[in-house]
């Protein structure tokens, strides 16, 4: 079913020789050189920056209170609520990084007030609710008689919900570190990194890590009420922060690497002497130590999220976190490892159902793969998703029809206690992003949802996942085609959706046709990149320690992908995986001994999902990443791509040099990395608002890089736009009209420039403000190069006008939004956009 990938291989710049000598001294049983070569790619070109990348002791984190004033109001409602006696409900969410910061709040929370009487929480199930607060779960906590929420990972655009809690008297605290509202919600304080430039040493925080600030900023006002410190926290926000795949960077890189470093000193214990009893469960049954980063986005990650996949209902797996009763959280450990089995085995199931659909599509005339089965789980489509995005280099969405015609996801209204009881081999999605953001779709409300109103006890919905690859944008493809969805949310590589049945065979025509015009000439194909040659004798323990500097690796710094030319296979074989009771699960993984001519000794391997068989005979490539298992107590690679040497063609990859000044002070001598901006880079100081402006700038370096020989000659583009200042739209269309009987008064000419510059916004929006004023009686004619505008009254068209003029508020607020993601968006999506277009 795959088709033939294209192998990248990036090209490095060989370091200068002191950042080579100061690599060394965190590496003395190697050169350092490969690890020199990652870090001066990756951007770390000083000795500070050094230092405070490897050496965690050497970094000076944020201090909590760098939120400013929204944290000050958090910490004041809750000493009011400390002083008076107050119940208070945490409201989490059901993925690993909601799980885990729930129990933050949980634990940190509870050093203040007592647990289960004056402290509950609550979690949306995850195959009746959908992300974020709901008015049922509200009224239920309003029944207790709590008079707080303090949300985690969750509730920035619930704007309706909290207003709804507010007129029964609840506050709301928001933490969060998703998506913002165009204005601040009616909260008591929302604590959200996204209201930071993207610079800053706090903006890429995830769910768990802001939950965390919060206790911090806590024990910090109220000092001598804790019994437990507040490190005891690291290791649960290391497990939410590396799960969530968030950009390890500033405090999150400082975070993980404390809190790893406490999950192992934990596991190192005797059971009955640990702290969390149930993570050291978890890490044994899934044979993993805890001293890696790996063990928690192959370990711990997919089991917390496997429990909402399979079950719904999460909320034990707080308790599994935070009790210190062993007996009941081996219990517990033991329902989530058998909750990941089943995970793994439908993943499996679902996964040769879609191979099988496959098989009925011509992919060479398909864009966007899009299936639907009344059988498939929702749970554990965006995994096999992701996984046939990447087989196929085309984005793909999977839907099920299972139960359609049944009520949709609704408020369960039940279980806001504080403990409910319930009843290897993936890296978490990025789900706990994409599909959290999922919004009605209407066109008043396009920050990251779209929705059509529809009586949901009505409808027969599909409701899915999708994934992308090759730098495709979902959220802009999808978006064009929200008169056929019901709802709609997510990110440009991630997105969850629903619609009805009856329009998908419409809907996947429609989208098919959007990406072919959009792409053009260009061909979708799977692509896998590597950071570094290696042969078989380099592999080892040298290379693993020099390699780990890394760690702990994520978006922005992944995990280094090794190319090993005209190897071969020995010793190759396979078996189905085994839960903790000694069951097969129906998940593969082949296991072998890789050679080639650099060595006599062989070295060991696996391959996750693959048969033996599908291993080539012969000489061939393989790219792999390096690792150490802590189960067998040895080194081994973990083979990502093999093909035959016959088929290697390599591609060596020059992509234009970015440098991120976005929200700086920015000059052609200063642009971060201490070194002056050539007189030929480019510099883009306008905020885009699509892929296609960014793209122009990209193709016009790439051509400029390839035209000219040699790394020294790398075309740089510097990516300079500060964040927008927006004004309200309804502002923004009185000012339009303003103008316009301002010139048409005086009789005067303007420029489009003008009026663009004037108003703030783009000549596409501002063709759909002109619309709407002759629907109120204004004309519009062209005078050489000026506009004229006259004004009639008597002209206007009453309805027809309020039908424009909503078009007009929702292309400023799509446009705003646009505007906001550009400013946001991680230089490591950028980078991709360039990598693809780049081939």
């Amino acid at each position: 079913m795959p088709e033939q990938q294209q192998w990248i291989i990036t090209a490095t710049e060989e370091p200068p020789e002191w950042f080579i000598q100061a690599v060394k001294q965190y590496t003395p049983a190697s050169n350092g050189l490969y690890a020199a070569q990652l870090l001066w790619h990756r951007g770390i070109k000083d000795r500070q920056q050094l230092t405070a990348f490897i050496n965690y002791k050497a970094y000076q984190p944020a201090s909590p209170f760098e939120f400013g004033q929204e944290m000050h109001l958090a910490i004041a409602r809750l000493q009011q609520a400390y002083n008076t006696k107050e119940k208070i409900a945490i409201w989490g969410d059901f993925d690993a990084d909601g799980i885990t910061a729930t129990s933050v709040l949980w634990d940190g929370l509870g050093q203040f007030f007592a647990q289960n009487t004056q402290l509950i929480y609550y979690i949306p199930n995850r195959l009746k609710e959908s992300h974020g607060l709901n008015n049922q779960g509200i009224d239920n906590l309003a029944s207790q008689g709590c008079k707080l929420i303090v949300t985690c990972d969750t509730g920035s655009t619930n704007v309706e919900e909290i207003i709804y809690a507010k007129q029964l008297g609840i506050d709301v605290i928001v933490t969060d570190h998703h998506t913002l509202p165009a204005e601040r919600p009616p909260v008591a304080a929302i604590i959200n990194p996204r209201y930071f430039p993207k610079e800053h040493q706090l903006f890429n925080l995830s769910g768990v890590a802001v939950a965390y600030k919060l206790v911090e900023a806590l024990y910090q006002s109220l000092p001598n009420v804790a019994k437990y410190p507040l490190e005891d926290l690291l290791d649960l926000v290391a497990v939410g922060l590396i799960a969530d795949l968030v950009q390890l960077s500033g405090d999150c890189r400082y975070l993980a690497q404390m809190g790893i470093q406490r999950l192992q000193e934990d596991f190192k214990q005797p059971a009955a002497a640990r702290r969390r009893p149930g993570v050291g469960r978890l890490l044994e049954l899934c044979q993993k130590s805890g001293d890696r980063p790996t063990d928690i986005s192959f370990g711990l990650g997919p089991r917390i999220n496997a429990v909402s996949r399979i079950q719904g209902d999460a909320s034990f797996c707080v308790e599994l976190l935070t009790s210190r009763d062993v007996k009941r959280c081996n219990e517990l450990a033991e329902v989530t490892e058998l909750a990941n089995a089943r995970r793994k085995s439908l993943q499996k199931d679902v996964q040769a159902q879609v191979a099988q659909k496959l098989t009925q599509l011509d992919l060479s005339t398909t864009s966007v793969i899009v299936l639907e089965d009344a059988q498939w789980p929702a749970g554990v489509l965006g995994l096999v998703a992701g996984q046939i995005a990447q087989e196929t280099g085309r984005p793909t969405i999977l839907l099920s029809t299972e139960g359609a015609g049944e009520q949709g996801a609704g408020g369960r209204g039940q279980g806001a206690g504080g403990r409910e009881q319930g009843a290897g081999g993936e890296i978490t999605s990025l789900s706990s992003n994409s599909e959290r953001a999922e919004r009605p779709a209407t066109a008043n409300n396009t920050q990251n949802g779209l929705n059509l109103s529809y009586p949901l006890t009505t409808l027969a919905l599909a409701r899915g996942s999708a994934r992308s690859v090759n730098s495709v944008d979902l959220y802009q493809l999808v978006k064009e085609q929200a008169h056929l969805l019901h709802r709609f949310g997510g990110h440009p590589f991630a997105a969850g959706l629903s619609l009805l049945v009856e329009n998908i065979p419409l809907f996947t025509a429609a989208i098919n046709q959007q990406l072919r015009q959009s792409l053009g000439s260009t061909t979708l194909t799977p692509t896998v990149q590597a950071d570094l040659t290696v042969t078989v004798a380099d592999l080892g323990k040298e290379l693993f320690l020099e390699l780990k500097l890394l760690e702990p690796c994520g978006m922005g710094n992944p995990v280094p992908k090794l190319l090993i030319q005209n190897c071969w296979f020995e010793n190759s074989w396979h078996r189905n995986q085994q839960d903790w009771q000694g069951k097969k699960v129906q998940y593969i993984k082949a296991e072998f001994d890789i050679r080639d001519d650099s060595s006599r000794s062989a070295f060991p391997g696996l391959w996750w999902g693959h048969y033996k068989d599908e291993l080539p005979i012969g000489r061939c490539d393989c790219i792999a990443e390096l690792d150490y298992n802590t189960f067998k107590k040895r080194y081994e690679i973990r083979l990502i791509a093999v093909r035959s040497s016959a088929n290697s063609a390599l591609t060596t990859q020059h992509l234009p040099f970015i440098v991120d000044l976005r929200n700086q002070e920015h000059s052609a001598t200063q642009h971060g990395l201490n070194a002056p901006l050539p007189l030929t880079g480019l510099i883009i100081e306008d905020c885009p608002t699509n892929w296609d402006d960014l793209r122009m700038w990209l193709r016009r370096c790439l051509a400029i890089s390839r035209s000219t020989s040699g790394l020294e000659n790398q075309q740089q583009l510097a990516i300079a736009w500060s964040k927008p200042k927006h004004q309200p739209p309804n502002q923004i269309w009185l000012t339009l009209v303003g103008i316009a009987k301002y010139l048409s008064r005086t009789n005067q000419l303007v420029t489009r420039g003008q009026l663009l510059e004037k108003i703030g916004i783009s000549n596409q929006t501002l063709l759909v403000g002109i619309k709407a004023l002759k629907y109120l009686g204004f004309t519009v004619q062209r005078q050489d190069r000026s506009l004229q505008i006259t004004w009639n009254p008597n002209d206007s068209a009453e309805k027809l006008a309020d039908e424009a003029v909503a078009r007009f508020l929702a292309a400023v607020r799509e446009e705003q939004f646009q505007q906001q993601y550009f400013a946001e968006v991680p230089l490591s999506t950028i980078v991709a956009i360039a990598s693809y277009d780049s081939k």
